[in-house]
């Protein structure tokens, strides 16, 4: 204890001496707690802003005393400037990823369509990510992966792009493919169209992707007035047709009209415990859509602080920057912010806050959905902590258990008579499912249909392998909890009536095991224990029994689509083994470019020597092969 206090009286004086030398310049700090960093920061004067942190001050969040009862001990970077600072404290948070940091949790990107214009006759591809050193067109962001497939539609509807990934033009041209036959593509890998005439449908669509469809609606009445003087009425019916859908279609996106404005609004609310920020995009002065960030634990925090996170954060993952970015509420260093925004994005920028006329209304718009989906999450929040932290509670009452389980593992077993069995494992941490900590098992020792024997075997090795590789990392001083099997859960399921848990009860205790257990059978819903003759009848709303079912079916889910898999590559594989010239490699060929079995034996004999590694006998024994097997199908 005397060591104890030596050493905190130390880094006491240690750290006393570090704030004292602290410079009046501009700069990042990392606060740390045993060597790692827990936060990172930037100031305008680091010797003010720091030694607020270790001074008594009623004005700390929650969040920030907290951090300081850990803090040990900080280090700094000194930066010229107050924007050096900022993109340098981007770049701290985006490495470190600091536990007291605000860090936006969902990596997901809003998907754009790219259009790549260095290349000959370019095609629309959908990227998640922007990079503006490419060259490349962006358009966008859509909203979800349904919005920008019917934004492929229609373009490819008026708009005859090609959409495959071949690199043109080729050294000998090939055969049209089914979209050109469909008059979805010109066929540029055929020759059937040049540059130039390709280079004037491509003006079509980046004007269309623009917003602006007078153009297209000029030339489809062209067209259409053309087919009617010339008496081809059903052709001019089809243009009719499309011409409306356009004027439905633009009304639909004409929610708001902005006078072509690409703006992204940023609102923040908060309430005793979580912050939450909305960003609604305007593209071509039409609302896109918008999406909203929870910001766990943030509550207490300045929003306008909140809200500079927010922005370093976005749009330094890849976002695309409007040409105006409207805030609620404007930072304290909103001069650097801009200059930030205008940097990442090359160009330039407004940065502002309105406070009157449309774009006031709009910002109250963007708080009014921000408002809402707060309260979404706070209702959220409360029936996950009932189905969560609520349910363990309960079935920590149900089963005489000291502590809440706060890891459940889930146990199954699945084959076809007895061939191919193969063993389920699955993870709840904290009353969720836990996807990376899923396994499965092959059987190793039992032959037949005999579920009672494969679960004994599979709980058995699980908890051997675990109990072994614990021991491994403890002699080895590495973290238990990182192991593959190392971290040994607080309640099994087994999906099972009385014998099944009695098999794996067994297996357990042999491998030297002894973790509380519980089976469920499906027919009523009961759950049995392994010291009671009578079983557990749960009411039909209680959260515990909703979790355990939960449980059991992600389980038996996992458990069968693995086993699917594998009968479903197990018939492949035979099927085409079977056929003389056909190997592994060809194999694989030919399911990469074809999909499926039924598509290669509907193949012609050319289309399946012009797979890579085929030839002409091998074609040809697998037509033979399909031949034969049509006719055996009809008789």
């Amino acid at each position: 204890m005397k060591a104890a206090n030596t050493m905190s009286q130390n880094l006491s004086e240690t750290l006393a001496h570090k704030l004292k030398m602290l410079p009046e310049s501009p700069g990042c700090y990392l606060m740390k707690c045993e060597g790692k960093i827990v936060y990172a920061g930037k100031a305008v004067n680091l010797k003010n802003r720091v030694r607020q942190y270790f001074h008594e001050n009623t004005q700390h969040t929650a969040k920030v005393r907290w951090m300081m009862r850990e803090i040990d001990d900080f280090d700094v970077i000194l930066c010229d400037t107050n924007f050096e600072a900022l993109m340098l404290e981007c770049n701290l948070i985006k490495k470190h990823r600091p536990f007291y940091n605000i860090l936006l949790k969902d990596d997901k990107h809003f998907p754009y369509l790219r259009l790549e214009s260095s290349v000959a006759f370019p095609r629309l591809a959908v990227a998640r990510t922007i990079d503006p050193r490419d060259g490349a067109r962006y358009f966008g962001p859509y909203f979800g992966a349904t919005g920008i497939r019917q934004i492929l539609d229609e373009v490819r509807r008026y708009f005859p792009l090609r959409s495959c990934n071949l690199t043109l033009p080729l050294k000998k041209p090939g055969r049209p493919c089914v979209h050109h036959q469909i008059g979805q593509c010109l066929a540029p890998c055929a020759e059937k169209v040049t540059q130039e005439e390709y280079a004037h449908i491509l003006r079509g669509v980046v004007t269309f992707l623009g917003g602006d469809t007078r153009q297209l609606l000029r030339e489809l009445r062209e067209q259409m007035e053309d087919h009617s003087q010339r008496m081809e009425f059903e052709q001019a019916a089809v243009l009719r047709d499309k011409i409306a859908d356009i004027h439905r279609m633009m009304e639909k996106q004409r929610a708001i009209q902005t006078r072509d404005a690409d703006q992204d609004l940023i609102a923040a609310v908060a309430d005793q415990e979580d912050a939450l920020v909305q960003i609604t995009h305007i593209r071509g002065g039409k609302i896109e859509g918008s999406r909203s960030f929870v910001m766990e634990n943030c509550g207490q925090e300045d929003l306008s602080e909140l809200t500079a996170t927010f922005i370093t954060q976005y749009y330094d993952d890849g976002h695309l920057i409007p040409h105006e970015v409207l805030v609620e509420f404007m930072p304290e260093d909103a001069e650097v912010l801009q200059q930030w925004l205008r940097a990442k994005k090359g160009g330039t920028l407004v940065f502002a806050s309105p406070k009157r006329g449309d774009k006031r209304d709009l910002m109250q718009l963007c708080h009014k959905n921000a408002g809402d989906a707060m309260q979404k999450h706070s209702m959220n929040k409360q029936v996950r902590h009932r189905r969560t932290t609520g349910a363990l509670r309960e079935l920590q009452g149900v089963l005489g258990l000291h502590e809440p389980p706060l890891r459940i593992e889930g146990y199954d077993i699945s084959n076809t008579q007895g061939d191919q069995s193969v063993a389920a494992m699955v993870v709840f941490e904290n009353g969720e499912p836990a996807k990376k900590a899923y396994r499965h098992f092959r059987i190793k020792t039992v032959e037949g249909a005999n579920d009672f024997a494969c679960m004994g075997e599979v709980v058995g090795r699980r908890f051997a392998h675990g109990l072994r590789e614990r021991r491994e990392r403890e002699e080895a001083g590495l973290p238990v909890e990182e192991g593959r099997f190392s971290k040994l859960p607080d309640l099994v399921l087994i999906d099972g009536g009385p014998e099944q848990l009695a098999f794996a009860r067994r297996a357990m205790q042999a491998a030297g095991a002894d973790v509380p257990m519980l089976g469920i059978a499906k027919r009523f819903e009961e759950i049995y224990l392994p010291d009671l003759a009578e079983p557990i009848r749960l009411g039909k709303h209680s959260d515990g029994l909703h979790l355990i079912q939960h449980v059991r079916d992600e389980v038996h889910r996992f458990g069968i689509a693995h086993h699917r898999a594998l009968r479903t590559k197990s018939s492949l594989k035979s099927e085409l083994q079977s056929i003389p010239g056909v190997g592994a490699k060809r194999q694989v060929e030919l399911l990469r470019h074809f999909g499926n079995v039924k598509a290669i034996f509907a193949a012609s004999q050319e289309e399946l020597a012009a797979v890579r590694s085929m030839n002409i006998a091998a074609a040809k024994a697998i037509e033979a092969y399909g031949r034969e097997k049509k006719r055996g199908a009809s008789r």
